[in-house]
């Protein structure tokens, strides 16, 4: 399809005060694609995500990164949102004195331009209606943003962005830490609903509870700061029943981290 988003990382290496975290990650998502990627602690999950998205902590010094054909690692990080990706954090930032609304609309109308920006009633509903959806209150739209709110709530929020700016491909960083099941089925719902053609996810979690309610089509194993094994949602529920151990005798990998490595 025409709309359909091709996002290729090819030998990505990134450092963080001069210690190497990724260590030639490669990974292509296409529109349509739900992938997830599981891993042990310190193995660099987190880091992609950040790098992906541009955080100044994080440099890159080999490999590139593509959306459609365009060089996504020259982009500011604003450019990088309006281009269509999107980071739902794991540890979502408050922001006192801006309320939700307000921060919604802003991000919008930067991804519109200028001109084009969506009007005040249309938002308003478009808002309340995704809001419905996710199971939040009201009054979250007036609140100032992810101020005083649960981890649960915080993540929920992070999906009603998601929702509303419509990116071509999401990031979401242990998008379930910190859930209890019935908010883990709300924003796994809200994730589900958007997936189409014009859009590819990159999931992030430790665990496979999240992908009983999001099937994901391709599932990666993360070590030693590269991708070390692929394969379909069979691998998740392979690890969630005999974890990592498997893996690491079957490739010989000693230290899974980003650390002494083999």
């Amino acid at each position: 399809m025409a709309n359909s988003p091709k996002f290729i990382i090819d030998g990505l290496k990134a450092s963080v005060e001069g210690k190497e975290i990724l260590k030639g990650l490669n990974l292509t998502i296409q529109g349509g694609e739900i992938h997830a990627i599981m891993g042990p602690n310190g193995t660099g999950k987190s880091t992609l995500a950040s790098t992906l998205m541009g955080h100044p902590k994080y440099e890159v010094t080999a490999g590139s990164v593509t959306l459609d054909g365009e060089d996504v690692l020259e982009m500011a990080v604003d450019v990088r949102a309006r281009a269509g990706l999107f980071l739902a954090m794991q540890y979502p930032s408050e922001i006192s004195g801006v309320t939700n609304s307000d921060f919604l609309r802003s991000a919008i109308n930067a991804k519109r331009g200028e001109g084009n920006e969506i009007s005040l009633i249309k938002f308003i509903r478009q808002m309340e209606k995704k809001m419905k959806e996710l199971d939040m209150a009201a009054e979250f739209a007036h609140r100032y943003l992810n101020e005083g709110f649960s981890g649960g709530e915080k993540k929920r929020n992070e999906i009603l962005q998601m929702m509303l700016l419509e990116p071509r491909i999401c990031i979401l960083d242990e998008i379930d830490s910190g859930l209890d099941i019935d908010a883990l089925r709300i924003v796994a719902e809200g994730v589900n609903s958007l997936k189409s053609e014009d859009r590819g996810f990159l999931i992030i979690t430790h665990y496979q509870r999240l992908l009983d309610y999001i099937t994901p089509d391709f599932v990666h194993i993360m070590m030693q700061g590269r991708i070390v094994k692929s394969g379909g949602a069979e691998l998740a529920e392979q690890v969630e029943k005999d974890g990592y151990d498997w893996i690491k005798d079957e490739l010989g990998i000693v230290d899974e981290t980003v650390g002494l490595g083999v």
